[in-house]
């Protein structure tokens, strides 16, 4: 099941909506067939496990290990469940259960009355950490949220007077590289109206390969030029406005129907201030992923308010990387 999860995040970022799930195909202790989720509208894993075993009379003979429970169901491929069926691979172990609706099961369900002998529960919780972008979607109907930010060793994320459409950098380019990458990895990226407005920022992940995250930028009275680089051709950009949210309401819960009506699994929020506190406040947030640099900036918009369980510390030359978990 480890190398499953190892395999599973080789599709991070590419196969959404669906999951990007590992699996590997074991004969009397030697692998001999593993793979992990296409693109979507591709083969999902357990398709390509089983298509990249040489000698396929050995299936009948091997067991099938899967981070999450195979699918029942016909979307862009048939059921993963019935192809396992009918090589009669007779045992599958998996990391944890679906819990989509269509899913939700069913695939264990069908499995079982086959004969197959199925075990779940192996790695759960590694599982369920490596797939919490789709559980979550699934089981809280909003997107994983990821909060992220860079502060001065003072405590200011940006200065109090900067030049327009400049943004001043508290990191290294190591941990821009980083968070590019991050982006490839999530559905969206969010950001405020200030934000777009003093920064200008692209939000596309333009210093690594892979996929653009959509954009979603608040604008309560739509006072944002479309000259902006945020609606460029680059990527897509949802824009959420007094049409679409009360504003006079708690806004985050609202911003994350929104979300979830538009299928977004995923969304990283960067900014500004006003924003990021706004998800803190309404306790909707699952990571928090804070920067802090080497240089103090002695006055400025001080970080946001925030108190999490602190799982991860890592350093970028001068920078320090903490990750921190929602712990309600």
């Amino acid at each position: 099941m480890q190398r499953c999860l190892q395999l599973a995040a080789s599709g991070l970022g590419t196969t959404r909506p669906n999951p990007s799930v590992g699996c590997v195909i074991v004969h009397k202790d030697r692998i001999i067939g593993e793979g992990f989720t296409s693109p979507y509208g591709g083969a999902h894993a357990e398709v390509n496990a089983i298509e990249s075993v040489v000698d396929k009379s050995l299936l009948k003979q091997a067991k099938l290990y899967v981070t999450l429970e195979p699918c029942s169901h016909h979307g862009k491929t048939p059921p993963c469940s019935d192809l396992i069926i009918e090589y009669r691979i007779p045992e599958v172990f998996i990391g944890t259960t679906d819990t989509s609706s269509k899913v939700a099961g069913k695939g264990i369900e069908k499995l079982k009355e086959s004969g197959c002998r199925v075990t779940k529960g192996i790695l759960e919780k590694e599982c369920k950490v490596h797939h919490k972008r789709f559980l979550t979607y699934h089981d809280k109907k909003r997107p994983y949220i990821i909060l992220k930010w860079a502060q001065s060793q003072d405590g200011f994320i940006a200065p109090k007077t900067k030049q327009l459409n400049r943004p001043v950098w508290i990191t290294n380019e190591y941990s821009r590289q980083l968070v590019h990458k991050w982006r490839t990895m999530e559905h969206a990226i969010l950001v405020g109206t200030n934000t777009v407005k003093e920064d200008n920022p692209y939000l596309t992940a333009r210093h690594w390969q892979g996929q653009n995250p959509i954009r979603v930028v608040l604008d309560k009275k739509k006072t944002l030029s479309k000259d902006h680089n945020v609606f460029d051709k680059n990527a897509e950009t949802l824009l959420i406005a007094a049409s679409a949210i009360d504003f006079n309401r708690s806004i985050a819960i609202q911003i994350c129907e929104v979300l979830f009506n538009n299928k977004i699994q995923s969304i990283i929020i960067e900014g500004g201030l006003k924003t990021l506190q706004t998800f803190i406040d309404e306790g909707l947030w699952d990571e928090a992923r804070v920067f802090t640099g080497d240089k103090n900036l002695n006055e400025g918009i001080s970080k946001p308010h925030f108190s999490g369980r602190l799982i991860s510390e890592e350093h970028f030359m001068n920078d320090t990387l903490r990750i921190y978990h929602n712990i309600f």
